[in-house]
């Protein structure tokens, strides 16, 4: 069954790094005949680099990428619709789909929350104003009522043969030019919005008494670290100070940046993708979550905590939210890192329990291949 994903990049990698994961999900797994629709393949080619930004029209890993332009072009449009996170449809486009019979199936891929409503949202259908058109809310999520998340088969296997096989995770290393970490330091990968919190925390392990070593993918986060090191880090550049070893890394695409997540004791991530693949890499993570006007976001934050410390002890529970709202306040890190240094061993245990959790519910494209068969 064709399909048409379109996604505008907005939020850097977060947007179009769900889209190309689905993209790549459903037509490697499902077999079906993806054609996607990107309005920055400059971004895409940082994530997947097989991408060629010159050519609105190209092949990629089975799946058919084109530039989205406008005016728009005429085309048929697929029997499967993907909107992804309210990009809009082109009016053009819209048009083609309200004179096709049948007509398509419209979803419309909202943004990931673990909110009480969205159980009740998701799968409802939405009419057009003016055109003959359906759309379905199709919300990802966290419990069984919702549209699952994104999950590749073979991928839990993946990364437990990762973590227990030392020649992989050093031959991983070596790809991205990075020494054996130290026997007795914290490694923690951050990948974060820029916010006071950053230079803060970078003070708290280089002051603290655990040795820290954090790995720091190319990305906004790099000015507040800039504001903590007295002028910018390159990629490639080790900084010491203190307790703390701070190392700047190359960019990584998405397959990279999942062995850089099942690397590290502790990964600290922001918005929808990093976040998901955080807890698929069954390792302590906290959530930089993005901020949204009039703290919007704040009760999306509360929501997950509520969800994802089920099981926790009472002690540690305190000390991951009290850590967790910190980092997204942006203050108060001093004090809440050195609190939630004793509960690693059960958030170790924790993480790897929730993952085991998530994984024995279907995946979203699984999930959403169903919804489709029984619209169609």
């Amino acid at each position: 069954m064709p399909c048409d994903i379109f996604c505008n990049v907005v939020d850097n990698y977060g947007d179009i790094g769900v889209a190309w994961r689905l993209a790549r999900q459903l037509a490697g797994e499902h077999e079906i005949q993806v054609r996607l629709w990107l309005d920055d393949l400059a971004t895409l080619q940082r994530i997947w680099p097989a991408t060629d930004i010159d050519r609105p029209i190209q092949q990629i890993s089975g799946i058919e990428v084109r530039r989205w332009v406008e005016p728009f072009p005429e085309t048929s449009p697929a029997p499967l619709v993907i909107e992804a996170f309210g990009c809009a449809l082109p009016e053009r486009y819209l048009a083609a789909m309200a004179r096709r019979e049948p007509r398509p199936l419209w979803l419309n891929l909202e943004y990931l929350s673990a909110e009480a409503w969205v159980k009740g949202c998701h799968g409802l259908p939405s009419p057009h104003p003016r055109l003959p058109l359906t759309a379905y809310f199709y919300y990802p999520g966290f419990e069984p009522e919702t549209g699952g998340l994104i999950r590749e088969t073979g991928l839990m296997a993946q990364r437990k043969a990762y973590q227990a096989d030392p020649n992989q995770q050093t031959l991983f290393r070596q790809s991205i030019r990075l020494a054996p970490p130290p026997s007795d330091t914290l490694s923690v990968s951050l990948f974060a919005y820029d916010h006071p919190g950053v230079p803060e925390l970078l003070t708290a392990w280089s002051a603290g008494t655990a040795k820290v070593r954090c790995l720091l993918p190319e990305g906004v986060a790099r000015d507040g670290v800039a504001r903590f090191a007295g002028g910018s880090v390159v990629p490639g550049q080790t900084l010491r100070r203190g307790n703390l070893e701070l190392c700047s890394l190359p960019f990584l695409d998405q397959l990279a940046y999942d062995r850089l997540l099942w690397s590290c004791d502790l990964n600290l991530v922001r918005g929808e993708d990093s976040f998901v693949r955080a807890q698929w890499a069954a390792l302590p993570l906290i959530w930089n979550i993005y901020a949204q006007p009039d703290h919007a976001h704040w009760p999306k934050l509360q929501a997950f905590l509520d969800l994802y410390c089920h099981g926790l002890s009472p002690e540690a529970t305190a000390a991951y939210r009290a850590f967790t709202e910190a980092w997204n306040r942006g203050q108060g890190l001093t004090a809440a890192w050195p609190a939630l240094l004793p509960h690693r061993a059960e958030l170790a245990r924790h993480a790897r329990a929730w993952a085991d959790h998530l994984a024995d519910m279907p995946d979203l494209a699984r999930k959403l291949m169903h919804f489709c068969k029984e619209k169609l």
